[in-house]
Order: C-alpha cells, then structure tokens, then sequence
C-alpha cells in the first residue's frame, strides 16, 4: 500500500571512501507498519504547545535495499530559531531497553512531524547517521495535514553529503518509496478503524462481541469467495484472459485447504469447534454462579 506519488528525484549514491571495493547498496524502498504510524501520531498529539514538531528514533529490520519500520519511540527534543538539542542519552537508554525485548530490531533512522526539511533535519539526520553506521539512516516525514494548505501523508527520504568539503549541516534529502504493510494481526484493528472513520456517530463505537467479529470475518471470507468465483467463471467463458500465476496460487491455496473434505473431516472440526466454544461458555457460565455465590454467602 503505497504511501505518497512517486518521485523523480535524482538519487545520488553515497559510496565511502573506504569501501571501495564492496560499496554499500543504497535502500531502494522504505517499509512502515501501522503501530509505528499510530506511534508517531500520538507522540504529536501528546506534544506541548510550544512544539512545532516531534521527533522520535525509528527501529525495524534492514536488507541491502530494503528498511522495514516496525516500531519506534518518542525522543525528547528542543527546537529554537537558534539551536536544537536532542536528549542523546534518553535516545540510547530507551533503545537498550527495546533492544532487550526485541533484539532483532535496530537503529534504522528517525521521524519527524511536518514536511519541513531545515539546518536542523540535517544535523538530527548525521546524529542518527552515526547511529546506523555503516548504514544510510532513513528519515520519514509524516505531515499530519493540520496546517493550512498541507494534505496529510508520510514521505521517506535518504541524505547525501553535499559540497566539496561537506559539513554535518549541508546536505540534501533524497526522496525513497514508501509504501504501508500490514500483518494478518494488525489488520482486524485497521478495519476497526476504517469503521469508525466511516460512521456518521461522533461518538467512539464500542469493541464488538466475539460473535460479531467471527460474523464480520465470515462475511469478509464469503464476499472474497465471490470475487474468486466470478473471476474462475469469467476465465472459463472466455471473456478474461486468465494470469498463470493467480491460478497456481489458487490451486496451491484450495488444495490444502479442502484435503479430507470427502471424509468427513471438516464436518468432525466444526463439532469440535462448536464443542470447545459451548464448553468455555459453560464454564464461564459456572464460574459466574459461583462468584454470586460467593457474594450472597458473604453478604
């Protein structure tokens, strides 16, 4: 899910002079997960009322071309017109605590609030280059739209030194695809929201009951089963060219999903799921008793 246009920026590569022989591939593509989003969004709206904006560190995964965002953290900052100081030692207390819980995840870069990219950005992004060494730090830029004039969006970029003797300052930041992904977990949330951005009620809807999700996947897994039904017709029909490649997942994805049908075995697993919902309805049930019970004994 992409996250902006694309750009047609000059990508410049940034090679040290040290490593000449097998130079670093620069990141071709910038991946964010929806907790960090959510993260970055709540550290704004947590902001005092004399902050433009917020910073905070970036942690994920990183391949040769690739930096994938999973999470990050808030970094307490001060911006003036005339300096600006990052709290480098609550940066790197915070991270080896996260380190802890999540070691496979490091540095990858840091966010900023708003679209502006000033003599400051420059010198938070060299602090978080020193971080990533030997690797380019990304910064993500997620405008919020609530300037006048400003839509909301979220914009990766790499920097690249500039000038004959560069300077920690000077430099510019060169645009990066960035796209949304999203896990099978974080998605049932996503919908949740889409949900309540759609509904007419000002009010925050309640979370639903478990009967009411398994009705909505339900629905959800029917309404795909059209769609793949209407395409498998019109390919038979002739009326669509059918893609090789959707119809080896197909076949991959039904073959193990409908082994055993013949033998009864999906009819013995949904006996057993009925089985084990009405058992844990009974023992709540039970357990429910017994506390007034208990209360009435007591009483």
């Amino acid at each position: 899910m992409a996250l902006g246009p694309s750009s047609s920026a000059i990508h410049l590569q940034n090679v040290n002079s040290g490593s000449t022989l097998n130079p670093i591939r620069t990141v071709q593509n910038v991946t964010i997960h929806p907790v960090a989003l959510f993260s970055i969004l709540d550290h704004y709206l947590r902001r005092t009322d004399t902050q433009e904006r917020v910073i905070g560190t970036l942690l994920g995964t990183r391949t040769e071309t690739e930096i994938e965002v999973h999470n990050c953290f808030a970094v307490l900052h001060s911006e003036t017109s005339e300096q600006v100081a990052v709290d480098m030692e609550y940066h790197r207390t915070m991270y080896e605590l996260h380190h802890k819980v999540h070691p496979k995840q490091v540095i990858v870069g840091w966010y900023s609030t708003g679209s502006n990219l000033n003599t400051y950005s420059a010198l938070i992004q060299n602090f978080y280059s020193q971080e990533t060494t030997p690797h380019s730090a990304v910064h993500v830029a997620l405008n919020t739209g609530t300037e006048e004039g400003s839509e909301p969006g979220v914009k990766a970029y790499l920097s690249s030194p500039v000038g004959v003797f560069p300077k920690p300052e000077n430099c510019v930041f060169v645009p990066v695809p960035c796209e949304l992904r999203f896990n099978d977990a974080e998605r049932s949330g996503l919908d949740l929201l889409t949900k309540s951005l759609s509904s007419t009620s000002p009010s925050i809807t309640s979370s639903s009951n478990d009967i009411d999700v398994l009705e909505r996947s339900v629905q959800t897994v029917s309404d795909m089963l059209d769609r793949v039904l209407t395409y498998v017709r019109s390919v038979i029909a002739g009326e669509t060219k059918g893609d090789p490649a959707v119809g080896r997942y197909l076949l991959e994805t039904f073959s193990t999903s409908t082994e055993g049908l013949d033998q009864g075995s999906f009819t013995s697993s949904l006996q057993d799921t009925l089985m084990i919902s009405y058992l844990a309805n009974l023992v709540r049930a039970q357990a429910e008793v017994s506390a007034r019970l208990q209360l009435v004994t007591l009483s």
